[in-house]
C-alpha cells in the first residue's frame, strides 16, 4: 500500500461515514505494531467503534491491546473530557467564590460548546511532544466522518486565531482560563498538522460518484489549512472475477468503473491504493490482517450451498403507516455510510407524491440532497442545516438585537464574542430547533448527522430543554421545547438506519439505548443495502448475504419494534424514479423511464 510506504509519525484517516476508515485505521495500526513499531491508535469519533473491532473495551484512557504487542488504543469520550475539563475550571474556585457565582459558572459550562472544547483540547494534547505520546512511533487517527473532521482540523487554527485577536471573554464560555493555558499548545499543534513530514492525510473513499466528489472537496478545505501530505484509498472494490453470471455484481463493477475514471482532477494527482471488496466482516485481529492484502483470504469461508432468503417488511410499509398521521416529525439516525440521506430522500419523496406537503432536510455538514434528488417534485421542499450559514445568520441576529443598543465599545466585545467556534454550535442548535416546529402543520423529514454528532446535539437540546424547565417550572405557563417535542411519540418519529452487518448492528442498538435514555423511543429500524434480499449467485456476494442473515434476525426478534428491509440497488438510488423503488412502489411509467 502506497500509504504506507516511509510512515510518518501522525496518520490521519478521514472520509465520509461507512467508507472503511475504523478499519483500514486499525489495519494500519496492526501492520505497523507487527513490524515492532510503537503505535498509540486514537479515535475522535463520538461514536466510537474501535473497541468493537478489537473486541476489548477501550475507552477514554491509554489502553494496550493485548492481543498486539506494541499497540494501545485511545477512544477520545467528548463527555468524560468535558467533565473533566469542568472539574479544572470550577474546582478551585468551588468552596472560594460564593455558590451562586459557582452554579453560574457549572451553568456557562455546561453546553454544546464545552464538550467540544474539551474534546478538542485532548487532541491536541496528542499533536505535541509530551509526556502523553514520547513512548510512540507513530499516533494514527481514526476520525468522525468528514464534515465534522474538518472542523476538528480547523479548531487549532481557529482558537488561536481568536485567542490572539480578542481578549477571552467570550460569554459562551465561562472562565477562559483553561484555553488561555493552551495557547502554546494550540501553536504547536498547527504546526504538527501542517508539516508533511510528521503529518499524512489518508482520504478514504468508495468508488462512487457522490463520495468521490465529497472526498475532493475534502481535500481542498484540508489543503487550504496546510494539509498537503494526502494519500487516497478506494476501499471496497468488487472483483471482477465476481461479475461472471451475476447481475447486481456486474453492475456494480460497471458503476465503479464508471466513478473510478470520472475521478475529479483535484483527486488524480494523488498517490492511490485500491483495496477489494472483501466476503468477510470486519471485526477481529484475523480481518484486519488481511483487509490490506487483496490477493489472500483469512481463513477458508464456508460455501455457501443454499442461501435463505428473509422474508421482511418492505419500505412502503413504514411509509405507509407515516402518511396515517398526515404530520409530524420523521428523523433518520445511524452510523455514518449507511445510507440515512438516500432512505430520507425516498420517504420524503413517496410521502410527497401521495400528495403531502413534506419539508426534506439535513443537519448532516457532508450531506448533499440536492444531489441524491436530481430533480425538484411537486410537494417538497428541500433545505440543509449549513453550519458557516446559520452561524452568520445567528450574528447578525444577535448584533441586530442584543448589540442595537450597545455603545461602541460594548458592540466590540459583543463582535469578539460571536467570533469565538463555539458560536457555531449555539446557531446549529437553534437551525434545529426552528425547523422540527414546522412538523406540526406539515411533514418534516431530517436526514442527520452520523451518530456520535448527532447525540451531542440532543445533549444541547436536553440542556436547553432543563434550563427551560428550570425557568418556566415554577409560572404556570405551557411550554414545549424541542426535547418534549422528540420525547412525544405523536409528534416524532425516529428511524435507526443500519447495515446487516456486525459493527453497524452493535452501534444501531447502542444507539437506541442512549435515545432511550434520553426518553426517545425509537419508532423503527430499516436495514439497508441488503445482498440477502438480492439472491446473488456470485461467490463473494452470497457469503456476504449469508453474513447478513444472523443480524437481519437479530434486529426482526430482539432489537426493533416493526422494521424493513432495503436492497442493494444495481444502480445508485439518485433521482425521483430511482428513490421510488426503494420503497417498491414503483408504477409501470418509472420502470418504462429507467429502462
Amino acid at each position: 500500500m502506497r500509504f504506507l510506504e516511509n510512515p510518518p509519525r501522525f496518520f490521519f484517516f478521514t472520509g465520509k461515514g461507512g467508507v472503511g476508515k475504523t478499519s483500514i485505521a486499525c489495519a494500519t495500526a496492526v501492520q505497523l505494531a507487527t513490524e515492532g513499531k510503537r503505535v498509540l491508535l486514537v479515535s475522535t469519533d463520538p461514536a466510537s467503534n474501535v473497541g468493537q473491532v478489537f473486541g476489548e473495551v477501550i475507552g477514554n484512557y491509554i489502553t494496550a491491546i493485548s492481543a498486539v504487542p506494541n499497540l494501545a488504543a485511545l477512544e477520545i469520550d467528548p463527555q468524560a473530557a468535558a467533565q473533566a475539563y469542568r472539574d479544572r475550571i470550577v474546582g478551585p474556585v468551588r468552596g472560594v467564590l460564593p455558590e451562586s457565582i459557582v452554579k453560574g459558572i457549572e451553568e456557562q459550562l455546561s453546553g454544546a460548546c464545552t464538550t467540544e472544547i474539551a474534546a478538542f483540547d485532548e487532541f491536541t494534547a496528542l499533536l505535541i511532544d509530551s509526556a502523553l505520546t514520547e513512548n510512540y512511533d507513530h499516533i494514527i487517527f481514526d476520525t468522525a466522518p468528514t464534515g465534522h473532521t474538518i472542523r476538528l482540523l480547523q479548531l487549532p487554527g481557529a482558537w488561536s486565531g481568536f485567542l490572539e485577536e480578542g481578549k477571552g471573554d467570550a460569554s459562551c464560555l465561562g472562565p477562559l482560563s483553561g484555553l488561555e493555558k493552551q495557547r502554546t499548545q494550540y501553536k504547536r499543534a498547527v504546526d504538527a498538522l501542517a508539516d508533511p513530514l510528521r503529518t499524512r492525510l489518508v482520504l478514504v473513499a468508495r468508488a462512487q460518484q457522490a463520495t468521490l466528489r465529497e472526498v475532493a472537496r475534502t481535500h481542498d478545505e484540508l489543503a487550504a489549512i496546510g494539509l498537503s501530505q494526502q494519500f487516497l484509498v478506494i476501499n471496497g472494490v468488487i472483483p471482477e472475477e465476481e461479475t461472471v453470471h451475476d447481475e447486481l455484481a456486474a453492475a456494480i463493477h460497471q458503476r465503479e468503473q464508471v466513478a473510478l475514471s470520472a475521478i475529479p482532477s483535484a483527486l488524480k494527482a494523488l498517490p492511490q491504493d485500491l483495496i477489494r471488496l472483501k466476503s468477510f466482516n470486519l471485526v477481529g485481529l484475523d480481518a484486519l490482517r488481511h483487509l490490506l492484502i487483496n490477493d489472500a483470504l483469512p481463513t477458508p469461508q464456508r460455501s455457501v450451498e443454499v442461501l435463505p432468503q428473509p422474508n421482511a417488511p418492505t419500505l412502503s410499509s413504514l411509509v405507509e403507516e407515516i402518511s396515517e398521521d398526515e404530520n409530524g416529525l420523521v428523523m433518520l439516525m445511524g452510523k455514518g455510510g449507511v445510507g440515512k440521506t438516500t432512505l430520507a430522500a425516498a420517504i420524503a419523496v413517496e410521502l410527497a407524491s401521495q400528495g403531502f406537503p413534506v419539508h426534506l432536510t439535513t443537519s448532516d455538514p457532508a450531506a448533499h440532497l440536492s444531489e441524491t434528488l436530481e430533480g425538484s417534485l411537486p410537494n417538497l421542499t428541500v433545505s440543509r442545516i449549513d453550519p458557516h450559514e446559520e452561524t452568520e445568520r445567528y450574528r447578525n441576529h444577535v448584533l441586530e438585537t442584543k448589540g442595537a443598543h450597545l455603545d461602541a465599545e460594548g458592540r466590540a466585545l459583543l463582535e469578539e464574542d460571536l467570533r469565538s467556534p463555539c458560536t457555531e454550535e449555539i446557531a446549529v442548535f437553534q437551525a434545529f430547533s426552528r425547523i422540527i416546529r414546522e412538523a406540526g402543520k406539515k411533514f418534516v423529514v431530517m436526514d442527520t448527522a452520523p451518530t456520535g454528532h448527532t447525540l451531542l446535539l440532543l445533549d444541547a437540546t436536553g440542556a436547553y430543554h432543563r434550563e427551560v424547565t428550570r425557568q418556566m417550572g415554577e409560572s404556570r405557563v405551557h411550554f414545549t421545547t424541542p426535547m418534549m417535542q422528540l420525547q412525544d411519540p405523536k409528534q416524532t418519529k425516529v428511524i435507526i438506519v443500519t447495515l446487516a452487518e456486525t459493527t453497524p448492528v452493535l452501534e444501531a442498538r447502542n444507539l437506541q439505548s442512549d435515545l432511550r435514555r434520553a426518553g426517545i423511543e425509537p419508532w423503527a429500524w430499516i436495514i439497508n443495502n441488503s445482498v440477502a434480499a438480492t439472491s446473488p449467485s456470485s461467490h463473494l456476494l452470497r457469503q456476504r448475504a449469508f453474513n447478513e442473515i444472523r443480524e437481519i434476525d437479530a434486529v426482526a426478534n430482539h432489537h426493533a419494534r416493526r422494521y424493513a428491509l432495503v436492497a442493494l440497488q444495481k444502480q445508485e438510488p439518485v433521482g425521483v424514479d430511482r428513490l421510488r423503488l426503494l420503497s417498491n412502489r414503483a408504477d409501470n411509467e418509472i420502470l418504462k423511464r429507467l429502462g
